[in-house]
């Protein structure tokens, strides 16, 4: 009998171990960087999920848009900034991995104004045409998404109440459709973009780098195709900066970034520093990855933030208004 009682005893004592450590480790998942603690509230950003048929690219593109917490019930159209993930993520990275927290922090304590935030997704594209021709992203997201977003939802479809954003891939992505097409956007951002001076021949045989290099493969050549590689490289693009002199630019990256994406960056703001381009760049305390953007995304939200408001004061009241949108 006694010893069915500390057996008893025994099971009881490690049950109520494993839920203080089931209960601590939710405490832990659940805790959110300070600009994210309001989301939640009743002004919460809400997500609009769905697919567009692509015939550039010969199948189906899933987004997720995060419309402001008034979106349903009011008329008034909003600026629209576009998100691009990175490197294996997808459309719901953004309210999955802390974005849309920090976004909804930030609104209720009143450092943004309402805008439209739009995350599609690209799998591992860099957001170019791939050299071989079979996917044609860059000319999807121009051609057909962008047009596709304004037409169904109520952006303000002018240039200057559009912005571009991006991390790690993502970041070289909204730098590389930001510079090659600046007549669609006000002002680009990038953090950690996954920007490399120029590709290493031979390659290094090194773990690191030959993982690299089957990512790079899909957009730029098998096997890689150095210049086609420099065509879309950012920090090549900028060397022309009269094709894009009326953008507004923000960049920054960790000053221990994981895969020393800090020299690219670092080489891209030497570039246009020296092509006497204004632009907005950071070099933090950091690494690479959302426990980055957990600290730092703040920096590129305020950035389009302050480049809406500067748009929406210099342009007539009326363009607010509710006009043709199918939500």
């Amino acid at each position: 009998m006694l010893n069915r009682q500390e057996a008893l005893w025994t099971w009881l004592r490690t049950r109520r171990f494993v839920i203080t450590a089931i209960l601590a480790l939710g405490s832990t998942l659940l805790t959110v960087p300070a600009h994210a603690r309001a989301s939640g509230s009743p002004g919460s950003t809400t997500l609009d999920c769905g697919q567009v048929q692509s015939a550039i690219l010969g199948y189906s593109v899933s987004y997720c848009v995060d419309l402001p917490a008034d979106y349903a019930s009011g008329t008034r159209r909003y600026p629209v900034l576009y998100f691009f993930h990175g490197m294996f993520e997808d459309q719901r990275s953004w309210a999955e991995r802390g974005g849309k927290d920090i976004l909804d922090g930030m609104l209720a304590k009143g450092e943004l104004q309402p805008f439209i935030m739009v995350c599609p997704d690209a799998a591992k594209t860099f957001y170019v045409n791939s050299y071989d021709g079979k996917v044609r992203y860059e000319d999807f997201f121009v051609q057909e998404f962008i047009p596709y977003i304004d037409q169904h939802y109520r952006t303000l479809a002018s240039p200057a109440d559009r912005g571009l954003y991006g991390i790690s891939m993502g970041g070289f992505g909204s730098l590389h459709v930001g510079l090659r097409h600046p007549n669609l956007f006000g002002a680009v951002s990038a953090q950690s973009a996954a920007l490399l001076p120029k590709l290493p021949n031979p390659f290094p045989d090194t773990r690191r780098w030959q993982f690299y290099a089957q990512l790079l493969q899909g957009p730029f050549g098998s096997p890689l195709n150095e210049s086609y590689f420099e065509a879309n490289n950012p920090i090549d693009l900028a060397e022309h900066p009269d094709s894009f002199k009326s953008l507004k630019l923000y960049f920054d990256c960790g000053d221990h970034d994981r895969y020393g994406f800090q020299e690219g960056n670092q080489l891209l703001d030497q570039e246009l520093t020296s092509e006497h381009f204004p632009h907005e760049f950071a070099l933090r305390d950091g690494d690479h990855g959302w426990s980055y953007e957990e600290d730092y995304m703040h920096f590129a939200l305020q950035f389009h933030n302050q480049q809406f408001q500067q748009a929406l004061a210099s342009a007539p009241a009326t363009r607010t208004a509710a006009g043709g949108r199918s939500k």
